[in-house]
């Protein structure tokens, strides 16, 4: 009778354990994320980017290895004790085996040592700064987004020229500071004059734009305001002080669909951009474009294909595993490993877990009309080996 009831009380136990923490079938994916918060946008679209990926990437089922997978939601909020303090409980108390995120930079830089605490796989979508691949590194951390160098050495192919003179403004942040310090890696040709760093919420622009029209103004030869930006805040509006009669353009990487509704402002403007809808053909983005259209009635966005590709990326390497996921196993197989994108093909870099990708020289349309959606041509396909991309890591 003792004995049965031992068992029985085993048995309940047993099933508490799993209802609480997860089912011996499941996989289960945390995502950390700018639910709410000044990235918001960014987060909600690599949200929707991650599912529509995992769909796509199981057909349907939601199923790798014959376990199903389970997406545990945590709103960081964009700041970084708090999404460090969600992954840790994600890892330990929800029991996720990989982790997807997060938005910003800031967030992802405290979040990496709980990776390495936890010995568990951290895939960094979409925060860019180049040192989350870079000295603050460790081996647990895989990047389906583009660094801060990557989007540098891109749209230097726009504006690095012989005769060209340059000025930047950025936040005041590792993404703006990153991307600015790669930007001057990446120029070779050009001549930089200033840096400007402003705070992140931002909104008057003016006596920045002063300083840099002061800087710029009697310069010879063409004259580049290079601005590299996310978020609140519209650094645009210092077109309002009449740039072009000083000879000063503008130009800026690629950001999401309602941002760059000011780019039309600037016919013939070019720079480099992650992704945009109407830039690739393959299987994937075809597949993306339409399904999103149908159930959301716009086009995906830029952070929307990241996070589908970093779905295309779990799904690879669950699939090769066989849905196991041991994390020594994952990182040997993920390292070096090839997966489809809407993107095109990329490759995690087996140094650092970069993912190595295109990047697209655009062009604002001629005849793009101001207040309507950003028309972007596109100049070239930028591949990967095109780009001479830093290893920073401390390997």
């Amino acid at each position: 009778m003792q004995r049965r009831t031992l068992a029985g009380l085993a048995a309940l136990a047993a099933a508490f354990s799993f209802s609480a923490f997860g089912q011996p079938g499941e996989i289960r994916i945390a995502h950390v994320y700018s639910k709410t918060g000044p990235l918001e946008a960014y987060g909600k679209q690599t949200q929707t980017g991650l599912m529509m990926g995992l769909e796509y990437a199981t057909g349907g089922t939601m199923v790798v290895g014959g376990k199903k997978l389970v997406v545990i939601e945590k709103d960081d909020q964009g700041k970084p004790d708090l999404g460090k303090n969600l992954l840790a409980s994600a890892y330990a108390d929800d029991k996720a085996d990989i982790a997807v995120g997060p938005t910003s930079s800031g967030v992802a830089l405290a979040m990496l040592p709980v990776a390495e605490e936890y010995k568990k796989i951290l895939l960094v979508e979409p925060a860019v700064a180049d040192s989350i691949t870079g000295e603050k590194w460790n081996k647990y951390i895989f990047r389906t987004g583009r660094n801060s160098s990557q989007d540098a050495i891109s749209n230097a192919v726009a504006v690095d020229r012989e005769g060209v003179t340059i000025a930047t403004l950025a936040q005041d942040n590792a993404f703006g500071r990153d991307g600015v310090k790669a930007f001057k890696d990446a120029v070779r040709k050009a001549r930089l004059v200033h840096e400007e760093y402003l705070p992140a919420a931002t909104t008057d622009f003016t006596a920045a734009a002063q300083r840099l029209i002061e800087r710029l103004k009697d310069q010879p030869g063409r004259k580049v305001l290079w601005i590299v930006w996310a978020g609140a805040g519209n650094p645009f509006k210092i077109a309002d002080l009449d740039l072009k009669r000083h000879g000063i353009e503008i130009a800026t990487g690629g950001n999401i669909l309602p941002a760059m509704v000011a780019y039309n402002q600037f016919p013939g403007m070019e720079g480099a951009t992650y992704y945009y809808f109407g830039f690739s053909r393959n299987q994937a983005n075809l597949w993306l474009v339409t399904h999103h259209y149908l159930k959301h009635k716009s086009p995906p966005d830029f952070f929307t294909a990241g996070g589908f590709s970093s779905a295309m990326a779990l799904v690879t390497a669950l699939k090769a595993t066989n849905g196991d996921t041991n994390t020594n196993k994952l990182i040997k197989t993920m390292e070096g490993m090839s997966f489809d994108t809407p993107k095109g093909s990329m490759t995690f870099r087996r140094e650092d877990h970069q993912a190595l990708q295109s990047m697209y020289h655009f062009r604002v349309a001629p005849g793009a009309r101001p207040g309507t959606m950003a028309d972007l041509y596109l100049v070239r396909e930028i591949k990967p080996h095109e780009m001479d991309l830093p290893i920073r890591n401390r390997r």
